[in-house]
């Protein structure tokens, strides 16, 4: 119940500036004016000030012990052998790190794709789309250019070109992981205090609490932009979902120069992240009305996990089916792992498709897209059920989302095990991804449910009540 999941946000109000409370009235605000005033709200989440520093520091330390039981011990576990052996274990794991050292070659590669996606974002021709209202921006609509697909294409053709002619061999990531993902988390880093700076010397803080580490770790500035390149969407999009793509399209090539093969799970995971990375690509349009986009801010928490967490922790699995012989699993055991990845797929696009669409059609937006795949059902008809709230808004009760108000997020669990499942059961890293994964998209549901109880009132309790399950259909 919502009650329920009320409970699991433990947070305290520590701010909300002087235009949060002018917006509150003794009659109830609705629409625009209550948007303004909970986007004006700050709020302590993740653990407040200390929380969000022991992620930091527990994010750099996560990403280093993967590389490093990936490159000391196949991807299994590396533990202090006993209690005496735990400073020992420190030393060496300090040792291991100092073998990542950042090199030039590495950062001119990881710099090279950078600038590349940032160019294709800003030059590449593409529709313009407009995203939701900014209530600290006078509800200005900021125009995003959807050039994802020309510029996803353009980079797999450039990537081919390269290995095909000898100039680059894709194998050169796999090769030189350890720098890359110490130039990455630098990279991370560095663009975060960058925009952090950026947001006081500009004059476009917004909601910020007064306490350094949680303002660097929420973000400073909400859209940044350098001319016609928007910095947040190039980072979540081009960024992080091409990068996760090329590092396990590396690890196969490294697959098949070793061994002369490509396995089922390699395979599976080249096909997990090429269909990941392509709906991003193919319904970038629908992205402007997102969270990430509309809300949050761009700080520490997307900068450094799009530019390094996502590509170097979620590849994790192709790296370690890299570091063990090819091996195929019984039959029985593709079937269930090619049904999760492609039936949880199907479930995630087309109800991100649904619920996006939806809102585009209702604000004017909707832009008809072919870009393969197109999956039936991902268009919901004009006449679609939802409920019309005294705010304004609509809330989606047909489709997908008549069953279960998070739906795409169980197919994303459903893919994340599909993961884990084509590594086999023999190391327990493999299903770190689908454990965090769901760890992560539960919180930021409690949030989502929070903001919008906030937002709709009783017409949320309504929709609750129309739509009582969250994740599985009947049972949750």
């Amino acid at each position: 119940t919502q009650s329920t999941w009320g409970t699991w946000r433990n947070h305290e109000m520590v701010s909300s500036s002087s235009k949060s409370k002018q917006a509150t009235a003794s009659a109830p605000l609705v629409g625009d004016a209550k948007d303004k005033k909970l986007d004006y709200e700050v709020y302590y989440e993740f653990g407040g000030p200390v929380g969000v520093f022991a992620i930091m520091i527990f994010s750099h330390c996560l990403m280093y012990y993967f590389w490093a039981c990936l490159q000391y011990n196949k991807g299994h576990m590396l533990l202090p052998h006993s209690l005496d052996d735990i400073l020992p274990f420190c030393h060496r794991m300090l040792n291991y790190v100092a073998q990542a050292r950042p090199t030039m070659y590495a950062a001119g590669i990881y710099l090279s794709f950078l600038l590349m996606q940032a160019i294709f974002q800003a030059w590449l021709p593409g529709p313009i789309v407009y995203g939701l209202p900014i209530p600290s921006e006078g509800n200005r609509k900021l125009p995003y250019r959807c050039n994802g697909v020309a510029a996803w294409y353009i980079t797999l053709a450039t990537v081919a070109g390269l290995h095909y002619t000898g100039v680059f061999p894709l194998t050169e990531v796999i090769d030189h992981m350890g720098p890359l993902t110490t130039v990455a988390i630098i990279c991370g880093n560095a663009v975060s205090l960058i925009i952090y700076v950026g947001a006081y010397v500009f004059g476009t803080t917004h909601r910020m609490s007064g306490n350094f580490f949680y303002d660097f770790f929420m973000g400073a500035w909400l859209n940044p932009r350098i001319g016609g390149l928007d910095l947040k969407m190039w980072a979540e999009i081009r960024v992080a979902w091409i990068m996760l793509f090329l590092l396990t399209l590396s690890a196969a090539m490294k697959q098949y120069q070793l061994y002369g093969v490509v396995s089922t799970s390699m395979c599976l995971m080249v096909l997990a992240h090429f269909l990941y990375a392509n709906a991003c690509m193919k319904g970038e349009e629908c992205i402007p009305t997102t969270w990430d986009i509309f809300y949050e801010k761009w700080g520490w928490m997307l900068i450094f996990w799009n530019h390094a967490g996502v590509p170097f922790v979620y590849c994790f699995q192709s790296m370690y089916i890299l570091n063990h012989e090819p091996v195929e699993y019984s039959t029985l055991h593709k079937v269930v792992m090619f049904a999760l990845l492609l039936g949880g797929y199907y479930i995630w696009d087309t109800a991100n498709s649904q619920k996006n669409r939806f809102r585009m059609k209702l604000r004017g937006t909707y832009i008809p897209r072919k870009t393969f795949p197109q999956l039936p059902w991902g268009t919901l008809a004009d006449d679609c059920s939802y409920i019309k709230t005294e705010h304004g808004n609509a809330l989606l009760t047909d489709g997908w989302y008549k069953y279960a108000r998070k739906i795409h997020y169980t197919a994303d669990i459903m893919m994340a095990l599909s993961w884990g499942m084509a590594c086999g059961f023999e190391g327990l890293l493999p299903y770190f991804y689908v454990c965090f994964f769901t760890g992560m998209i539960s919180h930021r549901c409690v949030r989502d449910f929070d903001r919008c109880h906030k937002k709709y009132g009783k017409d949320w309790e309504k929709y609750v009540k129309q739509v009582p399950y969250i994740f599985i259909p009947y049972v949750f």
